[in-house]
């Protein structure tokens, strides 16, 4: 019987407000609440409660048969108490159902693991307990922000208990072997690596509105026969939770996809599987050697959409070199504002690429330009920087 694993990924961003040179010194708030309250709102009202009561539905109908992961970040949960505690409490009510696995990840959607293992480690925890305190859950597999990889990641979450870790699974790495199966990282014992499904995943998160696609339209039951039909152990569909309402329009079609899916699914005798089920039921078919990190973002998988350009490089070797200083500060306001600002999405904003790279960025960004959001975020960290020296 073939296997299904559902894994969507949450996260909202704090945007920071324009902020000036002449601001420096004088204003301690970086960020533009009233710009992240609206967008919550509206991923709220667009994605976040139609697709939550959509899946809380599928569960209803498929009972125990029907079951998914999600991963949702720290800064968004936060963002949920203070702004929209009614859409966390729809999330803690999927929870209680059982039938919905919280994967870890880093709590501020940070690139901490590629800068700071002590701070990847503290942000690790911190996300931890944060999925312990709402979802009564400890995750047991781990998603890295942009779902970056590679072996010595491996190595180290399996130090920390977990015993799956999700990776890209890249064609260039898998020397023809399918992405259907579980791999191990060449230095580990116990954690295995989960393959995202690229093209299957692809094929409704970048083709599903694509007139000139020759599958084009894609319907639910075509999907659950292309599943069906791949080879491999377990098919890994991952995609952004957001995809659902943002990045494809309610009249897309979208919801109407993903509430029929489970049901076409389960008409051919495809399993669903957690990410953590799996792991514990499949064995191990190879070794997925990454020796330098790759990620799922961009054309090039790799780590140049947060840090291709000097703008890029100078705002995390700046991020950084404050990590002493603000740790050792023990002020957790400083230290809360100081760990924000590592959020990924800061950096990639900043990316100069151009083309479709180019064109997700525009669609994602608040700044006019990667040169302005540079320009606001310096000075944000120059502002950080005077605070921490006015600690020592």
């Amino acid at each position: 019987m073939k296997n299904v694993c559902l894994y969507f990924n949450l996260h909202q961003p704090n945007r920071l407000k324009p902020y000036t040179f002449f601001e420096i010194g004088t204003d301690h708030f970086y960020e533009d609440d009233k710009l992240n309250k609206d967008f919550l709102d509206k991923i709220s009202t667009d994605c976040y409660l139609p697709m939550n009561a959509l899946m809380m539905e599928n569960i209803q109908k498929l009972g125990p048969d029907f079951k998914f992961c999600l991963s949702i970040s720290g800064t968004l949960i936060e963002q949920m108490e203070n702004h929209r505690p009614d859409v966390l409490q729809s999330f803690i009510e999927l929870s209680k159902t059982g039938q919905v696995e919280f994967i870890g990840q880093t709590y501020y959607h940070s690139l901490a693991y590629l800068h700071s293992v002590d701070e990847f480690e503290r942000q690790v925890k911190k996300h931890t307990a944060k999925i312990e305190e709402h979802f009564g859950q400890t995750p047991k597999v781990f998603r890295n922000t942009g779902m970056i990889y590679c072996n010595d990641l491996a190595g180290r979450l399996e130090e920390w208990g977990f015993k799956g870790v999700m990776a890209e699974g890249l064609n260039n790495h898998l020397n023809g072997r399918s992405y259907n199966h579980l791999y191990a990282a060449p230095n580990v014992k116990k954690i295995k690596t989960i393959l995202k499904n690229y093209k299957l995943s692809a094929d409704f998160t970048h083709r599903f509105m694509d007139k000139n696609w020759n599958e084009y339209p894609l319907t639910a039951d075509k999907y659950a026969k292309w599943i069906a039909n791949d080879t491999g152990d377990c098919v890994n569909i991952f995609m952004p939770y957001e995809t659902f309402g943002q990045h494809l329009s309610p009249e897309s079609g979208a919801f109407d996809f993903i509430k029929h899916l489970p049901n076409e699914l389960k008409k051919n005798d495809i399993t669903f599987l957690t990410a953590s089920e799996q792991v514990d039921k499949l064995g191990v078919s190879g070794i997925y050697d990454i020796h330098l990190p790759t990620s799922w973002r961009d054309s090039e998988k790799d780590l140049s959409a947060w840090s291709g350009n000097n703008m890029q490089k100078e705002a995390l070797q700046k991020l950084y070199s404050l990590e002493n200083t603000v740790i050792h500060s023990q002020d957790p306001d400083l230290i809360h504002v100081w760990s924000k600002l590592q959020t990924a999405d800061h950096f990639y904003y900043l990316n100069t690429k151009i083309a479709e790279d180019g064109a997700t960025r525009d669609y994602l960004s608040p700044y006019e330009s990667p040169y302005s959001g540079y320009i606001y975020y310096m000075n944000a960290l120059a502002d950080l920087e005077i605070t921490c020296k006015e600690k020592m």
